[in-house]
């Protein structure tokens, strides 16, 4: 039966038993839903985000006075490798997918992501991995060579034991989820779209995810080369990064930047499309200059591979290498910069609703721009080799990170609770938290500019008093303290307006885009019927009622596949039925990569679990429907 030959709540019904998700535990971990993959990527980054921010409130603590004995030097080194590791691999990558995993569907008007087995697969191996590296923390066994583990310290001579073998998978877990989400996002934007999107009316937000999927496919090969080499440095007894055996250390280095500058903005560019989401919707107003936004997008992913170098000025590289990185690390402001002034002219021309949401992105502005502005001071070489390794940069890392990326997610948040939950958040509540966080968070990180420039070096257990920096660490720390209240009201903010919040209407921002079409929270398909796009802000276009495409079987799960560039209808392709062969896979991969720690055997015997568990994933079915 076609969805042109049933209407109504009967329709709405039988689409939602046939895109559904069985009960049951069986059926939680067989759900091949982009919803409820998206849905607990988000919960479990946030969790990664608080046991990051604790860690790092322990370390404010130790350097709130010189020679504090609060946390010994061991314990010290592991709460730093924990703290950037987690920030950078845990959450500031998966938290960006995960957005696009839930909204980008719903955003180009599909009933599910392509590859949605891959998809489920990606979220249990970045589950695994993050668990596998805080039980290792917890039993005293957790990295302590810095979120970059460089050699030769983390190499076999200088850590022994198998704190930095764990820190190497992990990274190796992270990346594949993060490669197979990306791969699933490009597939959806670019052969799922509803019909009439074309790709000059394809939301700001999927560009953004668009562009950073590319990112993420290109960079993140290099640094599971990295640590596959490390590992096998460590484990097998290769020589990649010993220089007494013809190895070369700094091409560790080169290979960990070339991935670590684009992470930069990995993180920052899903914070661009929330940012842009929140700008229009409250603006009241089409994006101002949006081919000028897409284009700048495209070039900041592009041009990000150009400035790995800036990382390693004062590695005695040839200086005509660092004036072109040089160059680089200032050019790639130009994109951003226009960026900035076209969100600003949107609000300038448009009539704003000052809610909490649009309150980060304002934050956004202040704390970005000030972290670009000290990032074009580090492009510098002179001032770079001064401040280099000093809290001059941790101050300019966390400007452009929690700016760039962590107030817009607050935001985010707070906007797209509503589709999440089917609530609204305390808009009394949410202020108090912006400004808990913005005074929280600049009382932090501004003073570590200046001990930076007093010579305070990163990375350091304690101090001595007569340094002169224990006044600015005690501010910093009172600010950490600040900021990390401003996260508990945050939660409480969540959890309470889960559960007794007001209902939400199902457009209750009245934004312009599709994934407001849809019921909040969505429906296991979506949408009972695929719409049609006619403009931008197809909801702003067609107030009344979208049109819609008719013709879809409702007792299979089917879904439209369109053209790249015009977003016609192309043909109709059978969705993945849900599976327990991805979580199964998952496992398999997790007993191969913590056994490969202790023992290479590992990889041969762990393959025979591995084989079967891909057998049974890709076994043909004996169904009708296209089964991958």
């Amino acid at each position: 039966m076609r969805d042109d030959q049933v209407d109504g709540p009967e329709l709405s019904a039988r689409l939602a038993k046939t895109w559904g998700t069985e009960k049951g535990l069986i059926g939680a971990l067989s759900t091949v839903d982009h919803k409820i993959i998206g849905r607990r990527y988000i919960i479990t980054a946030i969790i990664f985000l608080f046991l990051g921010g604790l860690s790092a409130v322990a370390m404010r603590l130790q350097l709130a006075q010189p020679e504090s004995k609060l946390i010994s030097p061991d314990l010290y080194n592991q709460l730093f490798t924990m703290h950037g590791t987690t920030m950078m691999f845990l959450f500031g990558v998966p938290i960006g997918e995960a957005f696009a995993v839930y909204l980008v569907p719903l955003m180009v008007g599909a009933r599910n992501i392509a590859f949605p087995r891959l998809n489920a697969f990606s979220y249990y191996v970045y589950l695994f991995g993050g668990i596998m590296i805080w039980v290792a923390f917890m039993l005293n066994i957790g990295p302590d060579t810095g979120w970059f583990s460089y050699v030769p310290l983390a190499g076999p001579e200088f850590s022994p034991g198998k704190r930095v073998d764990f820190w190497a998978q992990m990274i190796t877990f992270t990346e594949v989820a993060g490669i197979a989400v990306a791969i699933s996002v490009i597939v959806t934007v670019f052969k799922m779209r509803a019909p009439g999107m074309t790709l000059d009316r394809i939301p700001l937000f999927v560009w953004a995810e668009l562009v950073n999927s590319f990112v993420i496919v290109f960079a993140l090969p290099a640094v599971v080369t990295a640590s596959a080499m490390l590992i096998l440095d460590r484990l097998v007894g290769t020589h990649f990064f010993n220089p007494a055996e013809g190895g070369d250390a700094l091409l560790y280095q080169h290979l960990f930047w070339f991935f670590g500058h684009p992470e930069v903005y990995i993180i920052f560019l899903p914070a661009t499309g929330w940012v842009s989401a929140i700008v229009v919707t409250f603006a009241r107003r089409q994006a101002f200059g949006y081919i000028a936004l897409v284009l700048s997008l495209i070039a900041t992913g592009f041009l990000s591979f150009g400035l790995w170098v800036h990382h390693m000025f004062t590695t005695g590289l040839p200086q005509l290498g660092a004036s072109f990185f040089t160059a680089s690390s200032m050019l790639i402001a130009i994109p951003n910069g226009i960026q900035i002034f076209c969100w600003i002219a949107t609000l300038w021309d448009g009539r704003p609703v000052f809610r909490t949401p649009l309150l980060f992105v304002i934050g956004f502005f202040f704390i970005f721009v000030a972290g670009g502005l000290s990032g074009i001071m580090l492009a510098s070489v002179p001032l770079d080799t001064q401040v280099h390794d000093t809290f001059f940069v941790v101050a300019h890392f966390h400007y452009v990170l929690i700016g760039g990326n962590v107030f817009p997610l607050l935001g985010a948040i707070y906007y797209w609770f509503p589709k999440f939950a089917g609530r609204m958040m305390s808009e009394r509540l949410g202020k108090w938290h912006f400004w808990l966080a913005f005074i929280g968070f600049n009382v932090t990180f501004f003073p570590m500019h200046i001990t930076g420039l007093m010579g305070m070096p990163r990375r350091v257990y304690t101090y001595l008093p007569e340094m002169g920096w224990g006044s600015l660490n005690l501010i910093s720390t009172i600010g950490a303290v600040l900021f990390f209240a401003s996260f508990v009201l945050f939660l409480y903010n969540i959890i309470s307006s889960a559960r007794r919040g007001p209902v939400a209407e199902p457009n209750p921002w009245n934004a312009g885009t599709l994934e407001w079409a849809a019921a909040s929270p969505p429906l296991p398909q979506n949408f009972d019927r695929v719409p049609v796009v006619t403009n931008r802000e197809p909801l702003w276009a067609n107030r009344d009622s979208l049109p819609v495409v008719a013709g879809l079987s409702v007792e299979n799960r089917e879904q439209i596949v369109s053209t790249i560039t015009h977003g016609r209808a192309d043909l109709r392709e059978s969705s993945p039925e849900p599976s327990i062969w991805p979580f199964l896979t998952a496992v398999a991969t997790t007993i191969t990569f913590v056994g490969s720690i202790f023992t290479p055997w590992a990889v041969v015997w762990g393959s025979i679990p591995l084989a079967l568990a891909l057998i049974g994933w890709f076994w043909p079915k004996t169904s009708t429907e296209d089964e991958r």
